[in-house]
């Protein structure tokens, strides 16, 4: 029986949890960066043209209780932003390389399309198991 120390060292030195945390860190470096580039460079692009970057001023009041609705404002405008820089910087090229990257997959040669309704049937099959029309053996 394998002790409580020995299982969590061979759970720790699994390739999927040094991968994660690897991610993670990763993944926290990359958000520092597309922050500082929402905040530094595309948040005073939108005031140059927009007039107003910040709208946390924006409230109203209810019975006492402030609202402070300009925040939201914010974190919805900095994610809309955020978003959009991680579709145009890493999703687009990602999926261009992903494309080019894509290979077709190899065609099985013990199957055959039925000519009728387009599904894979066995070469030595006299009939189509979905349409039940009679085929010619290609054996």
């Amino acid at each position: 029986m394998k002790s409580w120390a020995s299982e969590f060292k061979e759970f720790i030195m699994q390739g999927n949890v040094v991968s994660l945390a690897v991610a993670v860190v990763v993944g926290a470096a990359f958000g520092a960066l597309v922050n500082s580039l929402v905040s530094d460079m595309i948040t005073p692009l939108i005031a140059a043209f927009g007039g107003q970057p910040d709208f946390s001023d924006l409230s109203f009041t209810i019975n006492g209780s402030k609202f402070m609705y300009g925040n939201f404002i914010n974190a919805v405008v900095s994610f809309l932003i955020i978003a959009l820089v991680i579709f145009i910087f890493v999703v687009k090229p990602m999926n261009s390389l992903m494309e080019k990257m894509k290979t077709a997959e190899p065609e099985d040669p013990a199957l055959t399309k039925c000519p009728y309704c387009m599904t894979d049937v066995s070469i030595e099959a006299t009939r189509c198991p979905a349409c039940t029309s009679e085929l010619k053996p290609a054996v």
